[in-house]
């Protein structure tokens, strides 16, 4: 269902783009105005005006049932509190930051850091990096 709105929608916007393109320019603001063009009698500027505009309203309702049926089976959740199961357990087997019980975020970073300096013993001189 989807795929065939996403082509409904792509063939949408490729006419819409050449129809754009074919109509003449009224205000020369780009200095190309003016002269007759290929198209250039006064029904076919309301053709393409015409066309211009329902293409248009059926890009925006292609456009807002992609976007509806993106979200249609995209279930609610909440970013506070919830941990997904991958971060539950920090890389390296460090044990994981407690929240702050008194102080600010930054006295909890810096007592984190002193454990895990104490944690680690001092390297004996340069070492290569491990892949993990």
């Amino acid at each position: 269902m989807q795929t065939v709105a996403i082509v409904i929608h792509l063939m949408i916007v490729a006419v819409l783009i050449a129809t754009v393109l074919l109509q003449k320019s009224e205000g020369g603001g780009l200095g190309m105005g003016g002269g007759a063009g290929f198209m250039s009698s006064r029904g076919t500027a309301n053709l393409l005006t015409r066309t211009t505009a329902v293409l248009a309203v059926g890009f925006f309702a292609t456009s807002l049932f992609l976007s509806w049926y993106a979200s249609y089976t995209r279930a609610p959740s909440s970013i506070i509190g919830a941990t997904p199961a991958s971060q539950s357990q920090p890389a390296g087997g460090a044990a994981p930051i407690a929240p702050p019980t008194s102080g600010g975020i930054l006295d909890s970073l810096k007592k984190a850091d002193e454990q895990q300096q104490r944690n680690q013993p001092a390297p004996s001189g340069p070492q290569a990096p491990r892949s993990q």
